[in-house]
């Protein structure tokens, strides 16, 4: 893949043309909703533009990207792989635009970020941003996802990464992983006995999924543990008072994800997302730091080694 300029942007270039950035921002609206209506919808154009971008797309790459009929939209395997690349033209086109506009990043970024993903790669990506940036202040709130959400709303965050569920179609999807139920080498469970549950306070997306999956399948549970961060709730199931579930990619050393001997529910998946405040979300600052984020992908929400 080449690049070519056209004034301050560049343009990436395929095996028959170019990659435009309202073309790739199109097929990322129809990967993230799995919808040309939703997509449509969160960039405010006719349903009709949508569908005449991603044609355009798959004119450039030689490649079909989108299984379309009357009932759903699905990725093919060659879009699942344009989601990466997708990213990282669009990461650059914001980054080649704010140089040459000179529209450089300055002033203060309200961030809040899922205190599991702390254990991520998402502090080194901070960490990288802010020496690139040196004009932006952070302002940092790590936290439950449920109380950063409400953040957000009320216009208290300019960014949020974090957990959401499925398919919710709400913001920019990073990754979507398998839940898996976490205990410690020694865990055993007597289903006969209501399951003891390490859990964060509500709202909580992972003691939902908890305890939705066990209703579903008529198993007792009670909370042995409330813990307030990721931290204590891994101190909690390491010492054997409770079992939880995590993101499979977070499952820290010190635990181990259960399998099928412990005859545990399926737990479904999560989804890690990026959100940005509407209000804010055109700044410098919000561009860049979202940008970084999703030109890294996946890698950026996995746990750092």
């Amino acid at each position: 893949m080449t690049a070519r300029w056209s004034g301050a942007v560049a343009v990436a270039q395929g095996p028959t043309g170019t990659f435009e950035p309202v073309q790739l921002r199109s097929f990322l609206a129809v990967a993230q909703t799995h919808s040309f209506t939703q997509a449509a919808a969160r960039l405010g154009v006719r349903q009709s533009t949508v569908s005449q971008h991603l044609r355009k797309l798959e004119d450039s790459v030689g490649r079909q990207l989108v299984h379309r009929d009357t009932h759903s939209v699905a990725l093919t395997p060659d879009g699942e792989a344009m989601i990466g690349f997708a990213r990282s033209i669009l990461a650059s086109h914001e980054q080649a635009a704010a140089y040459f506009s000179g529209a450089r990043p300055v002033g203060r970024l309200r961030i809040g970020m899922s205190d599991d993903l702390a254990l991520t790669r998402l502090p080194q990506i901070l960490r990288d941003f802010r020496s690139e940036n040196p004009r932006v202040d952070l302002e940092l709130t790590v936290d439950q996802s449920g109380t950063l959400h409400r953040r957000l709303e009320n216009d208290r965050l300019d960014i949020f990464i974090g957990k959401r569920p499925p398919r919710s179609g709400e913001g920019e999807l990073v990754k979507r992983e398998r839940l898996v139920w976490v205990g410690n080498p020694s865990t055993r469970l007597d289903l006969t006995q209501p399951v003891p549950l390490a859990v964060y306070p509500s709202p909580s997306l992972s003691g939902a999924a908890m305890h939705e999956a066990l209703d579903r399948v008529g198993i007792g549970y009670r909370s042995a543990c409330v813990c307030r961060g990721v931290n204590g709730l891994i101190a909690a199931v390491a010492a054997g008072i409770g079992v939880s579930c995590l993101a499979s990619s977070l499952v820290p050393v010190q635990l181990v994800a259960l399998g099928a001997q412990h005859k545990l529910p399926e737990l479904g998946q999560i989804d890690l997302v990026l959100l940005t405040n509407p209000k804010t979300r055109d700044r410098p600052a919000s561009r860049a730091l979202a940008a970084a984020v999703l030109s890294s992908g996946p890698s950026s929400l996995s746990r750092s080694v």
